[in-house]
């Protein structure tokens, strides 16, 4: 049996999507400066540099929450308590379950086929949670979330971790070589399986971004749709 590994965060739920309507709908419920397209960007930049260091094991999620959004609203020159923005931002992400176009016939298409599991980064009761309010848990037949497995992608220690849950009690071991990491980032997802073995599929969820030359040889097929999934795991599975 071969294993799929999958994201969730801007794979299968929208994320960014999430944080423009949140910005948006928080800073007018707080009162604060009226939002603007431009701010995502100010988000994506702040945020991108602490998930780098949470993915380089120099900063933790708890420590991510208490300074997050004080760096954000530093930058936009928004007088606001940071700590009480991410409390609200994580209560409404706790619920958030913005499905990503083809992501359940992608997830339909692998069901049965492959054993599924969800791969992320992330509070372990809120990934799971979103994953259910989307409906899509009933695919999942392991879920591996960073705060749980006690290491973040694309570490080998999480690899090393989830694997061991996966082939606990099982006689015919299943290898990396025999897995596939689906997911829309370079560093945890194609970096991160990649140098664990496992073969890499890359969602390109803007179909103008260019592969770097040095991801050329962590990434063994790209697809720009998520229902194009299913045929390229296929085709590396053969490979």
């Amino acid at each position: 049996m071969k294993a799929v590994f999958i994201d969730i965060d801007n794979t299968l739920l929208d994320f960014d999507e999430f944080v423009r309507s949140t910005m948006k709908e928080g800073f007018a419920h707080f009162g604060l400066r009226e939002y603007e397209p431009w701010m995502y960007k100010t988000f994506k930049a702040e945020n991108d540099k602490l998930w780098n260091r949470i993915e380089q094991g120099t900063l933790t999620f708890t420590e991510l929450k208490k300074i997050r959004w004080n760096m954000i609203f530093e930058v936009l020159d928004i007088q606001f308590d940071g700590n009480v923005f991410e409390e609200y931002f994580r209560k409404e992400f706790y619920d958030s379950a913005i499905i990503i176009p083809g992501a359940m016939d992608m997830l339909e298409a692998l069901h049965g086929k492959y054993i599924l599991c969800a791969a992320s980064n992330g509070p372990y009761g809120q990934q799971m949670n979103r994953i259910a309010v989307a409906g899509m848990d009933k695919y999942f037949d392991y879920s591996f979330i960073s705060e749980k497995i006690g290491a973040s992608k694309p570490s080998s220690e999480y690899y090393e971790r989830a694997f061991s849950i996966l082939n606990e009690g099982r006689e015919e071991k299943i290898l990396p070589e025999d897995s596939v990491m689906v997911g829309d980032s370079f560093s945890s997802d194609m970096t991160g399986g990649s140098n664990y073995g496992m073969k890499t599929c890359f969602y390109r969820r803007d179909p103008s971004k260019e592969i770097p030359e040095a991801m050329s040889d962590k990434i063994d097929a790209v697809v720009d749709r998520l229902t194009d999934i299913p045929e390229a795991v296929r085709r590396l599975f053969e490979v």
